[in-house]
């Protein structure tokens, strides 16, 4: 990954960009590898929405029951649903592992990182899914153009929830051990 990292930032537009010190931040490697694992995410998010969509009839309206009262729901939000499930799993494990560097699997550890994972992302699936709905049914705009819209703002808000709050740890902990500390 550093080298895909080392060949991009030396790219002309990417090195022009990077002379300016806001940017140079902004394009870190973690920055770039969770990019490249984001990109990696949305791919197999659209391509399972895509995929479940079509499987279960794209315009299909299934009802369910809440609280008592029948509920239309569209095949799109249930494949998105699906779709989220697959790329919440892929996405976990690729941060965890290559974007924020959190190597243990002890359960402890693994098992707070992964409800604080699956918390953050569980709120980015009711903003998709309301999202949905918004740009769909009042819009009028196509499921799919809805899912890519969102799928940038998702990407985003993911980040943020990503680096300070889920894997914030393993940064206080490798600053710890640099210093001296146990």
């Amino acid at each position: 990954m550093k080298k895909l990292y080392n060949w991009a930032v030396k790219l002309p537009i990417i090195r022009n960009i990077m002379q300016k010190e806001l940017f140079q931040k902004l394009f870190s490697y973690e920055v770039f590898i969770y990019l490249f694992f984001g990109v990696l995410t949305t791919a197999v998010n659209l391509v399972s929405f895509k995929l479940f969509n079509m499987l279960l009839g794209e315009g299909t309206l299934f009802v369910i029951k809440v609280a008592s009262k029948q509920l239309p729901v569209g095949s799109y939000l249930v494949a998105n649903a699906i779709a989220w499930v697959i790329a919440v799993l892929f996405a976990f494990f690729t941060n965890k592992l290559y974007v924020f560097e959190s190597k243990s699997f002890k359960f402890k550890v693994a098992f707070a990182e992964f409800m604080a994972f699956m918390g953050a992302r569980v709120f980015s699936l009711i903003v998709e899914q309301f999202g949905l709905v918004f740009f769909v049914e009042l819009l009028k705009l196509r499921e799919m153009t809805a899912k890519i819209v969102l799928a940038v703002i998702v990407v985003i808000l993911n980040y943020f929830f990503s680096k300070f709050f889920i894997f914030k740890e393993r940064k206080a902990k490798n600053l710890d051990l640099a210093e001296g500390g146990k």
